[in-house]
């Protein structure tokens, strides 16, 4: 049995219907992975509410201040340690 060669046909494609008052959906935003030994703190400030996170890892004794969520979440989302995010997220 030979193959036919493939030759594309834009008539075989369905059209693209776009509806009026219809958008793209924004894609999700990147989220920060759910840690057993992070803390984070609610800061009530003039802007609004702000979370500090801190990291609590190794032996939850002595907290290490990661800043806020956005400067947290790169360092959170690259930590390496074992057994510290939830069976669901590895």
């Amino acid at each position: 049995m030979t193959a036919l060669p493939r030759i594309p046909d834009p008539a075989i494609a369905p059209p693209i219907r776009v509806e009026p008052g219809t958008r793209a959906h924004p894609m999700a935003a990147v989220r920060i992975r759910r840690c057993t030994f992070r803390r984070l703190i609610a800061v009530d400030r003039a802007g609004g509410r702000v979370y500090d996170v801190d990291c609590l890892y190794p032996d939850r004794a002595v907290p290490l201040p990661l800043g806020d969520l956005d400067s947290a979440m790169p360092i959170c989302n690259a930590c390496t340690a074992s057994h510290t995010f939830r069976a669901d997220e590895d």
